[in-house]
């Protein structure tokens, strides 16, 4: 076994946990369908959380190249799948009654989910550097304007309890987010 293969083993576990914790509260909300009052822009966190831990774990794939480990290294990839984990179970709670209101949960673990996922996007910046410091991937030359726009609109999704501003972000996230990974990935493949 390899040392990515040893490091990938406890970063899979985390991640994997923070997606199953994810699809465990959609499989619970379908249960309790006739009682809870779902929330859609918590639904869509929940969506938008999952494309991030999903394409986070892929991405953790060009680590694979990746000879010589220091434990400065190890602790920030364990670190950003904690960040990760933690976004999953904050955007449902682990238990929650048949008569649940995901709105209100929503807005009462706002701050809580925005900071974490701020900081999870300000881990991203250092994990993706020493990916192209390290030449397992080039750094896509959009990636900061991809970076700043999602802490900066994080940190003030934590501060704000306007409901209009989260609206607008739950939505933004993912075409934000799913049009940078369709440039980037367009752009490895036409190199």
């Amino acid at each position: 076994m390899s040392l990515f293969e040893y490091l990938g083993v406890i970063l899979s576990v985390i991640m994997g946990l923070g997606v199953t914790h994810v699809l465990a509260g959609v499989s619970k909300t379908i249960h309790h369908r006739k009682t809870v009052k779902p929330y859609w822009v918590q639904s869509l966190w929940a969506f938008n959380v999952l494309i991030y831990i999903v394409t986070i774990w892929w991405g953790m794939f060009w680590w694979s190249g990746q000879q010589e480990w220091s434990y400065f290294q190890f602790l920030l990839l364990i670190l950003y799948a904690i960040l990760l984990f933690l976004c999953a179970s904050l955007i449902f709670p682990w238990d929650f009654p048949a008569d649940f209101d995901f709105e209100e949960h929503f807005y009462q673990t706002r701050p809580w989910f925005f900071a974490v996922l701020a900081l999870a996007w300000c881990v991203d910046i250092p994990e993706t550097v020493a990916k192209s410091h390290g030449h397992l991937r080039e750094l896509p030359d959009a990636y900061l304007a991809l970076a700043i726009p999602h802490i900066v609109l994080a940190t003030i999704a934590a501060f704000s309890s306007s409901k209009i501003y989260h609206k607008f972000f739950a939505i933004f996230w993912p075409i934000f987010t799913v049009g940078y990974l369709s440039m980037t990935t367009l752009a490895e493949i036409a190199t």
